[in-house]
């Protein structure tokens, strides 16, 4: 399965060799990790949460996007969810085009279209307090710690 949320840790390779084709000149990959410094907060751990049956949709339609804009392209996306230490990996992103340029800038856009419409969100645990911060771009905040069902959008 090439998209997928993840509740243990991410294995970098087993993502990258899903895209590993002979066509492929380039195989680019990104790797969000947990920062331990936000906004000038220190974070202590991050709590991900997922609407995984949609999550998974979103990342296939983000793969078809790729594959329709870049010619060659192949995406294998892992989303991790539940409690993540500072320097833990996040998510993964492989793509494989025929030409490097394409590699990365359909690596780019995978990541930012992650942001855009996938729901997952997140819980950030500071040395002196928490909050739920929303949407993965910040714009929708979820004060109860999950979005409502208008939050979502097929």
């Amino acid at each position: 399965m090439n998209f997928e949320i993840a509740k243990d840790p991410i294995n970098v390779q087993a993502v990258i060799d899903k895209v590993i084709q002979r066509e492929a000149g380039a195989i680019t990959t990104f790797i969000g990790t947990v920062r331990e410094w936000t906004k000038g907060k220190k974070t202590v751990y991050l709590v991900y949460e997922a609407y995984e049956p949609m999550a998974v949709k979103k990342l296939e339609q983000i793969g078809t996007e790729i594959q329709e804009r870049w010619s060659g392209a192949q995406v294998a996306i892992t989303h991790r969810v539940g409690k993540l230490d500072i320097t833990d990996i996040a998510v993964v992103i492989a793509v494989s085009t025929p030409h490097r340029n394409d590699a990365y800038e359909a690596n780019r856009y995978a990541i930012e279209r992650i942001k855009e419409i996938v729901p997952i969100w997140k819980k950030e645990h500071w040395e002196d307090g928490e909050e739920w911060i929303g949407n993965q771009l910040e714009t929708v905040p979820y004060p109860t710690g999950k979005p409502e069902e208008k939050d979502f959008h097929e």
